[in-house]
């Protein structure tokens, strides 16, 4: 596991949003939630509701995915097993055209989550780094800190605590209060314990605030600072937050899956890929949940619930969405910029848009037809055995032989009629 430091993030974009995002979560204790775990609960609702715009543009890329991805696959059929470097760039001249065509580029639909990621990656930086963005928080390990700070050799005497944590002595500087802090953040209530045994000066301290850290970490019975993982023979009501975060993360991602495109042979491509995220993550969610502080798997229970109900939403919001609109908004916008470069305005393909609504319609005709031509096939099948098998034990030689008669018989009587 990576060495996770709490104080402030430095890294640039990221530590920028996570820096917004603190605000957020110090607002948040400031109007009286003091509980981390119902504090992660609300910031995470929060910032969901607010990415709600970029969920509503992911959804709606999607949708004219539906009707680009026909043509897309046109093209590609068309250049099948050309492998020359001239095929390859005709190719990608005429999916850039397409994509064009209906007012979009190749990078349109993952616009949405480029977005996104450094949203997300400075909320990590908050939710495992919380005492470097609240001040309330902070002040009561900041306490803690200054205290063991002015204790003798207080160094050397927390290095086995340090490494404990996955915070090695010679990794960080232990003179600096942050780091200080960065240890502390990580301990669970046995280390707080054996750190009382280690400096029994700072009883005075300790016991006011060891308490409300407690307090702090404290949610439904379960310290939010301890893996649920404690071993095959300590199973705890804290199992629950890895087997919840398993659950919704694979309700969150069927909900999402509603509007991927679906045309033919690209379909069953992404189809593969998203059974196997839909797979993949809820494991994911169930093995680290399992081995990080509990207070991860709440944020990532917390988390995948606000996806959901929020896409339920949105899904409900768009399904009634007027793809030719849709078009025709992004066609315009594309038109704008060709007509000041001077370039001939572009239309999209009528029929593919119109097959597109109703695609839902054409994957069901279809499925009956194969189901019907597999009928068929299995009754000619049956008719052919029984008519072969007539009067003789199946699969036995007489049967064979019987075969070969009656084939010869039927090739004989097609000569006939010629």
């Amino acid at each position: 596991m990576d060495i996770v430091l709490l104080t402030k993030s430095t890294t640039p974009i990221i530590g920028w949003f996570a820096n917004i995002l603190g605000f957020i979560m110090n607002l948040i204790f400031d109007i009286g939630i003091t509980n981390i775990g119902v504090a992660i609960i609300v910031f995470t609702i929060v910032i969901n509701i607010i990415m709600i715009p970029l969920t509503i543009n992911q959804q709606k890329s999607q949708k004219l995915m539906s009707v680009i991805q026909p043509e897309i696959k046109a093209i590609q059929d068309k250049y099948k097993g050309k492998t020359d470097n001239e095929s390859a760039m005709k190719m990608n001249a005429e999916t850039r055209a397409v994509y064009s065509k209906y007012g979009t580029s190749m990078t349109g639909g993952c616009l949405p989550l480029l977005i996104q990621m450094p949203i997300l990656f400075g909320l990590y930086q908050v939710i495992y780094r919380i005492p470097a963005y609240v001040t309330s928080v902070r002040s009561v390990f900041e306490t803690v800190a200054t205290s063991l700070m002015q204790e003798s050799d207080y160094i050397n005497k927390i290095s086995d605590l340090a490494k404990a944590v996955r915070l090695p002595i010679e990794n960080n500087d232990y003179t600096v209060t942050n780091k200080v802090i960065d240890l502390l953040y990580k301990f669970t209530p046995e280390k707080w314990t054996k750190l009382s045994e280690i400096f029994p000066n700072m009883s005075g301290v300790l016991d006011t605030s060891i308490p409300l850290i407690k307090q702090m970490n404290s949610f439904l019975g379960i310290d939010l600072s301890v893996a649920p993982w404690q071993g095959m023979n300590n199973i705890n009501i804290a199992w629950m937050i890895p087997i919840l975060a398993g659950v919704t993360q694979f309700i969150s991602t069927k909900v999402m899956t509603v509007n991927q495109p679906k045309n033919g042979g690209s379909e069953s491509d992404m189809a593969k890929q998203m059974q196997s995220m839909n797979t993949v993550m809820p494991l994911m969610s169930l093995v680290f949940c399992f081995t990080l502080p509990a207070g991860i798997g709440i944020y990532w229970i917390a988390s995948a619930l606000a996806r959901t109900v929020i896409q339920l939403l949105v899904n409900y919001q768009l399904k009634d969405l007027d793809i030719d609109n849709l078009v025709e908004t992004n066609l315009a916008k594309q038109n704008a910029k060709r007509a000041k470069q001077g370039l001939p305005a572009l239309t999209a393909n009528k029929k593919v848009i119109e097959n597109a609504k109703h695609m839902d319609e054409i994957e069901k005709e279809e499925k009956e037809n194969r189901a019907k031509k597999y009928e068929v096939n299995a009754k000619n099948i049956k008719d052919s055995t029984e008519y072969y098998n007539k009067d003789a034990k199946p699969g036995s030689l007489a049967a064979k032989a019987n075969m070969v008669a009656k084939y010869n018989e039927k090739q004989a009587n097609s000569k006939k009629n010629k």
